[in-house]
């Protein structure tokens, strides 16, 4: 089926009837960025769906109310419907918002509904209309993924055609053409073994009505890829990174294979990022083009001096796993400091190199695909208009090379947080610029404090196994 087109409630119905749609798939996203999903037959299916939503209980969804308040109802956005084509039966999805079943007001813990609460927030400061976000989501293909953790014992193992791990296995015969540590960006097939999966994925994104900018391998080995999409308003953007990941998943699963955007799943190689270009516009004028260092507005730097205050506690929500912080590690290429350039990579934001002051934006390089991406989008929103609004000036550029520098120099440079500990303790000192114009509310950021302490916790209760090559004879 082609992809399709909908603007408004009839649009969908018509595109039901045509296509012979047997089935209506409702998306939407919990707290941390999962897509779940219920599905209905079309003959329950009508316009006045989309005013009265369809009823379910979301006590069972992790972060949100208990059984005393799981009444919900989703309401399905008509502009998001797609042809679900990993699903065997003719569907049509739908992305939804969460609201409550009598006021219907929208769910303070839906990521969407927090979203489009920051856009008001910024059409009523007067500053602009509209913020674009355009991510960039790293993800590894692997062949295997084996892990398990018990009171005796803890361990994982993936593996890939491609590692350089695997140039003494024997594949009968073994054709080499494994990919060298920090090597994979980016060789031509047979180097390159998921080029074909890639292109699928490619393929069916365009399909389900992503437009696609390029497709490569990344720098590590074993199966690192990127798959670049073009940009969005900040509801566009996360709906299509949670389309991105469901298409990438189910083409992979396709080939026996499993897709992940875990930061860092592989030691010692390079990790998984979600560089997100981003700027904020007023009706047709990019707020962000201007005279100032690198085609900046003064608008622009006050946007980034925003996020660098406060982006130790953003790191809480953009970077919410303790795997970020093994990609998030100073000497290693990673954007830990919390500068911007026009050249330095290595800077938390980047200025990128444009030939029209359209697309003049900056790139914050520190988040990566773990996040849920309405939150992420809504913390650097957030703390971009607060920048804005109260002249947070950041400073002068880094153009130097970070890794050069003197230990005198580099202390004066502040950097992102050392792990998901630091990032949580950050938010809980740090979360005023998030609670303006009741984007996010403190019930919000409680539970969101609550549930990632609960995952430090967790991880501090298990010994890893370095610990015993370490320390067991000692």
């Amino acid at each position: 089926m082609s992809m399709i087109q909908c603007q408004t409630s009839d649009d969908v119905l018509r595109v039901i009837s045509e296509k012979g749609i047997a089935f209506v798939d409702f998306k939407f996203v919990d707290p941390f960025g999962q897509w779940q999903h219920l599905t209905i037959p079309t003959h329950e299916f009508s316009k006045e769906s989309f005013q009265d939503g369809i009823p379910f209980d979301g006590s069972s969804i992790r972060g949100w109310k208990g059984i005393q308040e799981s009444d919900m109802s989703l309401i399905p956005d008509p502009k998001t419907a797609f042809i679900d084509l990993f699903i065997d039966e003719p569907t049509i999805s739908l992305i939804c918002d969460v609201v409550d079943p009598i006021t219907k007001e929208p769910y303070s813990r839906d990521p969407r509904q927090i979203a489009k609460k920051a856009i008001e927030y910024l059409k009523s400061t007067g500053i602009g209309d509209v913020a674009y976000f355009g991510p960039e989501a790293e993800f590894f293909i692997f062949d295997d993924i084996r892990f398990s953790t018990g009171p005796n014992h803890s361990f994982y193992q993936v593996d890939s055609e491609e590692a350089w791990w695997n140039t003494s296995r024997e594949e009968n015969p073994n054709l080499g053409y494994k990919i060298p540590y920090k090597r994979g960006y980016f060789p031509v097939p047979p180097m390159d073994k998921n080029h074909h999966i890639r292109m699928e994925m490619v393929k069916t994104l365009e399909e389900v009505g992503i437009t696609v900018e390029r497709e490569h391998h990344e720098v590590a080995t074993a199966g690192q890829g990127e798959i670049n999409f073009r940009f969005s308003d900040i509801i566009g953007s996360g709906d299509n990174i949670l389309k991105y990941k469901y298409v990438l998943r189910n083409v992979g699963y396709r080939h026996g294979k499993f897709v992940t955007f875990m930061p860092k799943p592989i030691a010692g190689d390079n990790g998984s990022g979600m560089h997100v270009h981003f700027s904020i516009w007023n009706g047709s004028t990019n707020l962000f083009a201007g005279n100032s260092y690198a085609g900046l507005s003064e608008i622009a730097l006050y946007a980034i001096g925003g996020i660098i205050k406060h982006a130790k506690a953003i790191a809480a929500f953009s970077n919410p796993t303790t795997n970020s912080y093994h990609r998030l590690v100073p000497g290693f290429e990673a954007p830990v400091r919390l500068a911007y350039s026009a050249r330095n990579r290595s800077a938390a934001i980047r200025i990128p190199i444009v030939n029209s002051p359209k697309a003049k934006r900056i790139e914050v390089r520190f988040p990566d695909a773990s996040s849920n991406p309405y939150l992420t989008f809504t913390a650097l929103l957030m703390a971009a208009i607060d920048g804005i609004e109260n002249r947070i000036h950041p400073g002068e550029p880094l153009d130097k090379d970070i890794y050069s520098l003197p230990p005198e120099e580099l202390a004066n440079v502040p950097q992102t947080p050392g792990s998901l500990q630091e990032a949580i303790d950050s938010l809980k000192v740090d979360h005023e610029f998030l609670l303006k114009g009741g984007v996010m509310n403190l019930d919000f950021i409680s539970m969101w404090i609550d549930a990632k302490q609960a995952e430090v916790d967790a991880i501090r209760l298990i010994p890893h196994p370095k610990e015993f090559e370490l320390y067991f004879d000692v």
